[in-house]
């Protein structure tokens, strides 16, 4: 969180961090997502991009980072604070309102 340049926090501001072990099984089957290994982390919530000025205001979002999924992607102690921060960026970028294609491109495009 704190390397997201200013502007991006502050429209953070109404987002819930949650860290669990694993998503739970009614996630998994809304996902389509067999193994509870296989997601590392989840945006719950409006997309900027979609709300109204008019919309009143709603329960925080919430961001998603699954704990073991991605212990276990990260593969070693020497990548587990990257992986984590990837994670955290991707889902920020939901946030934002960039789908999985974009966000791929994005990534792409950095390294």
């Amino acid at each position: 969180m704190e390397d997201l340049p200013q502007d991006f926090r502050e429209k953070l501001e109404n987002v819930e961090i949650i860290v669990e072990d694993y998503p739970d099984r009614e996630t998994l089957a809304d996902l389509g997502i067999r193994s509870r290994l296989d997601l590392m982390g989840l945006y719950v919530g409006t997309p900027i991009t979609e709300r109204s000025v008019f919309q009143s205001p709603s329960l925080p979002d919430r961001i998603f980072l699954y704990r073991v999924p991605i212990l276990r992607a990260a593969g070693g102690r020497q990548r587990i604070a990257e992986t984590i921060r990837d994670v955290f960026i991707h889902e920020v970028g939901h946030h934002f309102g960039f789908n999985d294609d974009q966000l791929e491109q994005m990534e792409k495009s950095s390294e």
